[in-house]
This record gives C-alpha cells, sequence and structure tokens, in this order.
C-alpha cells in the first residue's frame, strides 16, 4: 500500500464541507407544519427518546409562535438543533407518524424541529430557561458531549453550580469532533454549546482528563456529586496484517481532522479510499471522503445491508453521493496493492468465510467497526457489558456518581439518547440533593 496520493485543489469539489439538507424557508416550514394531524397521544411522541410533544412545537409553527415551538423542543431535549440535523428520524418519530399510512411521506419533523430551534439558538438575545435559585450545590461532570452537556444544563437551570471538564480544546464532544461536516455545518456545534452555557451556573475547564489530571476519588471527595458523560474514546482493531501501514486511520480520527481543518485547507485524502465498517460512522467518512474529492470510495461490510448499522436512508445517501457498497466481504490483509477480503455468507445466522478472496485498490483505508470505553481511571466502578453499569436512576455502583450517554448501556448510541440519559441523571442527581 503506498502513501496517500493526495488531490490537487482544484479537482476538489467547490463545497466539500455544504450542508446536506438546506434549511426550510418560512414559507416551506408552514407549508409542512399544517401536514400535521396533531394527533391525540401521538405516536411520534412515543418514538422520540426524549419525549417531544411533537404535535404541540409543530403547531406552534402552524401559528407563527417558533419561539414557542423551540421552547417546547429544548425543554425536552436542549440539543434540539443538532439532533433535527442528525437525528435517525426515519426509524424513531417520523417512522411513526400516522402521514405514511396515507401518503408515504410523513410530515418532516426532523427538518420543522431545525426550522425552529435555529431560530432561538441565533437570534434570541436572552436563554428561555431561567435558572432558580442557588441550591449551593455543586457538581462535577466529566466530559462536554450531549451528555455531559444535557446533565450540566438542567442541573443549572436547577439551581446547582456546574463544573464541566473536558480532555478536548473544544466542548461539544461527538457534535465536534465524531459527525461529519455536511452535517454539522457553519460551525453548529459550537454555536449550540455556547447557547447551552448561556443558562449561566456553568463552567467549562478544558484539558482535563480523567486518569492524567483528575481523578474519581477527588472528585468524589471536591463535589457533592459527580456525572461521567464519557463517551466511547477507544476504537476497535481490526486485527490483521498491515494496519499500520501508512494510510490507515480509523475513521473517527480522519472525521475529527476534517472538522478541525482551518477554514478552506481540507485534509487530504486519497484517489481510492476504501472504508470498513456498517454504522453511521462508516458512512459519514465515505461520504466526506467523496466530497473531498476522492475518485472511488468503496464502504465493505462484513455481513449484508440489512444487518448494518447504519440505516436504509443513511445506505441509500451514500450510494447517491457516490460511494459504492459492497457486502458480505471481511478484511483479511493490508498489503501494498491494497486491501484483501474474503467473501462471507451467513449460516444459521452465524458470519462463516467462504475461502473465496479479492482485492480492492486503496491508497486510504478507513476503519469504522465501533468503539469501546476506555476504562482507564474507572476504578472502582462496575462494567456491564464493557460499559459502566448503572441503576434506573443512572447511578453507579459509587457514591456520589452517576453515569450516562454512550458509556452506559441506555439503548442505541444516538444523540438524542445522550441527551435524554444526561437530563434524567440530572433530575436524579437533583433528587438525590435535596433529600
Amino acid at each position: 500500500m503506498t502513501l496517500i496520493a493526495t488531490l490537487p485543489t482544484e479537482d476538489r469539489p467547490a463545497s466539500p464541507y455544504a450542508d446536506l439538507t438546506p434549511p426550510m424557508t418560512p414559507v416551506q416550514a408552514l407549508a409542512e407544519s399544517n401536514r400535521c394531524l396533531f394527533c391525540y397521544d401521538a405516536p411520534c411522541v412515543r418514538a422520540c427518546p426524549t419525549g417531544i410533544d411533537i404535535p404541540a412545537f409543530i403547531r406552534s409553527i402552524a401559528t407563527g409562535n417558533l419561539k414557542g415551538a423551540a421552547t417546547t423542543i429544548l425543554s425536552e431535549n436542549i440539543m434540539g438543533g443538532t439532533c433535527g440535523r442528525v437525528c435517525p428520524t426515519e426509524t424513531l418519530c417520523e417512522q411513526s407518524c400516522v402521514r405514511n399510512r396515507a401518503e408515504d411521506r410523513p410530515v418532516a419533523i426532523g427538518r420543522l424541529q431545525r426550522h425552529a430551534t435555529d431560530r432561538l439558538i441565533d437570534g434570541e438575545p436572552a436563554h428561555p430557561f431561567p435558572r432558580a435559585a442557588s441550591t449551593g450545590k455543586r457538581v462535577a461532570v466529566v466530559g462536554s458531549g450531549p451528555a455531559g452537556l444535557s446533565c450540566a444544563h438542567r442541573l443549572a437551570t436547577l439551581g446547582h453550580d456546574v463544573t464541566v471538564f473536558e480532555a478536548k480544546p473544544k466542548s461539544g464532544g461527538l457534535n465536534e469532533y465524531g459527525l461529519a461536516p455536511y452535517k454539522m455545518a457553519d460551525d453548529f456545534a459550537q454555536r449550540e454549546v455556547a447557547f447551552i452555557l448561556g443558562v449561566g451556573g456553568i463552567t467549562v475547564e478544558h484539558g482535563r482528563r480523567l486518569g492524567a489530571d483528575l481523578s474519581l476519588e477527588a472528585l468524589r471527595r471536591d463535589f457533592d456529586a459527580v456525572f461521567l458523560g464519557l463517551g466511547l474514546g477507544g476504537n476497535n482493531r481490526l486485527n490483521i496484517p498491515g494496519e499500520e501501514r501508512a494510510g490507515v486511520e480509523d475513521a473517527t480520527a480522519f472525521i475529527e481532522r476534517v472538522r478541525q481543518a482551518p477554514p478552506g485547507q481540507p485534509p487530504a485524502v486519497g484517489r481510492s479510499v476504501v472504508v470498513i465498517g456498517g454504522g453511521n460512522t462508516a458512512i459519514d467518512a465515505a461520504i466526506q471522503a467523496k466530497r473531498l474529492g476522492a475518485e472511488d470510495v468503496t464502504l465493505v461490510y462484513r455481513r449484508g445491508r440489512a444487518q448494518m448499522g447504519a440505516t436504509p436512508w443513511e445506505q441509500e445517501l451514500a450510494q447517491t453521493e457516490g460511494v459504492v457498497l459492497k457486502t458480505f466481504a471481511a478484511p483479511k490483509d493490508i498489503g501494498a496493492d491494497g486491501i484483501t477480503f474474503e467473501r462471507t455468507r451467513l449460516v444459521d445466522g452465524t458470519l462463516a468465510g467462504t475461502g473465496e478472496t479479492f482485492t480492492l485498490q486503496a491508497d486510504m483505508v478507513l476503519k469504522a467497526v465501533g468503539q469501546k470505553l476506555s476504562a482507564e481511571a474507572l476504578d472502582g466502578l462496575q462494567l456491564a457489558g464493557g460499559k459502566i453499569a448503572v441503576d434506573d436512576a443512572y447511578r453507579t455502583t459509587l457514591a456520589k456518581v452517576w453515569a450516562g450517554g454512550d458509556c452506559v448501556g441506555s439503548g442505541e448510541d444516538l444523540t438524542v439518547q445522550s441527551v435524554q440519559d444526561g437530563k434524567l441523571a440530572a433530575l436524579s442527581i437533583h433528587s438525590h440533593l435535596s433529600a
């Protein structure tokens, strides 16, 4: 495998960071909101992990009350702006929309949510959720991703003083570092962070890492409660020969490099890119590589499309962007000429190799085969299934310590689930501190 063949600047697309779905115009939002039937006991609400009153916010849009719509959304999901962009609505609220039965087209709930929240986040000088009177209690939040910021915001509104400890230079977690730019255009992640912190009572300390200059023991000693929103910091390996060759990289690291590149200076990509994996990160990396000018991008997954973590909508999106999907192929070796795969099949639900192999030319290989919890500095915490064990109230096995988000097994590893974890953990912490 050779070094990455970089593409001349003039060969790259004009807008590799362009927004995937342009925001709605006011006229479009008015027309779409009037398609809603405002169902009683609406199935879309039951399908939303954060329990947003979807008919209520859509009715507010239909009557011209955008601030009311946004407040309804953000009172349950403080990251409603991000979720309006990246939430898999096609498998959650929109899949449950009753409009599917008659028209085979749901109300565009996600785009309407973005329409409402963007205008409040960018246009309202005052934060819509005032703080309660100070309780005098101090809570440490480790990690400033969706779970951590959701927890911090809810605790702040309840009157607690919150200190957020973040290892990276910017807040936002995967919203800032792990989502492809075409999903989070125009620096929205940082605009949303600024809005959340605008409630007051939250201090963020960057460059602070658990296991380096932070310890659970010290946090438990110095604070009244601790919330861990660590995410999944480690990446799974392929464990095949050639994995350490130049041009082989974790897809998460690639997306972070793209997101943090200086404006107008996108990182180089190979002419022939192979992405290994079947989840949303694999899709993000493949599409972004294509948008950065890669001539050939192939996404290879060891099972079939029905078993892919990425939704059918995401799979189709990749194909419309020019990504080739190959299934039932497992990587075996990364060599000088490319990457060799063995064809696979499912036998009684178990994956088995067929012995037949093929090689794809590649000067860049991106690995997206899952992430895992980095368990360093978690001494004393019980793990379950490779994640932090918590009870129904998000309490860990250590006194005064709660956890939520991707580092626990509360549900799917989605932004919306992490926001819900952080919110519910904050309410649990508040109940404990108020006792």
